[in-house]
């Protein structure tokens, strides 16, 4: 119970902190604790110690993401409120340190939660991607990304030599196309329009503009933006993720189809600090490999691909291709 209370007033102290940044005049402070801080102790902790026995969480613990959307609400609320009264330098750089919780914590839990089976989840998934214009992800990932990852039809695994902003268009557009299509074929098995409302793609988008209509008619066209600035910078740490988790990893074919996807088809990173913050996202490998676990049950897979850092510091180093092709170019598997 106390590691389910810490875990909840964690997540909404970082949640929230962006605020208190931007009162000081301070709001670059996020962006350095998310991309140096967080970084240099994930770096100096390391991974957990080999034969230490993991202990079952509580079951408080699955509750907790789902606090995300009260906090995330708040924080989206009161950024809206403040940015008229913020010089344009200032509210881009606040843009940023907003989209860094709504990218880096909301799409992440988005990403849990749409994994899930209660209404209710599936449900608070929807509204945190609605809140970064992202509404398509909740389609795409489970029944497309999951389907197709490590196959050259999957918009959102990078081939070998594939630089990240190359990367960007191609998840981007492809990924939109590919869950407008799916919701599209579900529709037209119930006899219904591919533009009806039930179809999330088309209503999720339109959701989104509703919020930035909202927010400029309740605290003017700066809020707007800001609203805008935080959904790129979210939507492009999401990509900038999609990136790292697969890059270069392909599934073969056999016999005209292409093989389950293991452990080797996606990036594992065991930093107990990043896990701890990410909801154990870096494990990804073990994610892709048993879809159906929970983030408190995912565990690392050793014998899968390891990158040598965090995405914290992935990130980063993803953004600079030469960097990225000379550290992961090796590390991909001979028939990679």
């Amino acid at each position: 119970m106390i590691a389910g209370v810490v875990g909840l007033v964690f997540l909404g102290a970082f949640a929230l902190l962006p605020l208190y940044w931007v009162a000081i005049e301070a709001p670059w402070i996020s962006l350095a604790i998310a991309f140096v801080a967080i970084p240099v102790i994930d770096a100096i902790v390391g991974a957990p110690r080999a034969g230490v026995e993991r202990r079952a969480p509580p079951p408080f613990v699955r509750w907790i993401p789902r606090a995300q959307l009260v906090f995330q609400t708040i924080l989206l609320v009161e950024a809206a409120r403040l940015a008229k009264s913020l010089p344009l330098a200032d509210l881009a750089v606040f843009a940023l340190a907003v989209g860094t919780v709504t990218g880096g914590l909301g799409i992440t839990i988005a990403h849990e939660l749409g994994h899930r089976a209660s209404r209710l989840d599936r449900l608070i998934a929807k509204a945190l991607l609605v809140s970064v214009c992202y509404g398509h992800f909740y389609v795409e990932h489970v029944r497309g990304h999951h389907v197709r990852v490590g196959t050259p039809d999957d918009a959102a695994t990078a081939p070998r030599g594939m630089s990240v902003y190359r990367f960007f268009g191609r998840s981007l557009y492809g990924s939109f196309l590919h869950a407008w299509r799916l919701e599209a074929m579900r529709l037209q098995r119930r006899g219904q329009s591919s533009w009806h409302p039930s179809n999330w793609v088309l209503t999720g988008s339109v959701l989104s503009f509703v919020m930035l209509v909202i927010g400029g008619f309740l605290a003017g066209p700066k809020a707007v933006l800001l609203l805008a600035l935080q959904s790129v910078w979210a939507v492009l740490l999401l990509e900038t993720i999609n990136y790292i988790e697969h890059y270069g990893l392909q599934r073969r074919a056999v016999k005209g189809r292409y093989e389950p996807v293991r452990l080797e088809h996606s990036w594992n990173a065991n930093f107990i600090v990043s896990n701890w913050i990410l909801f154990n996202l870096q494990l990804h490998s073990d994610h892709h490999a048993h879809m159906e676990r929970p983030f408190e049950e995912l565990e690392s897979a050793p014998s899968a691909p390891q990158l040598p850092a965090g995405y914290g510091t992935m990130v980063l180093l993803a953004w600079l291709p030469p960097a990225w092709f000379a550290v992961m170019n090796p590390r991909l598997p001979a028939s990679g």
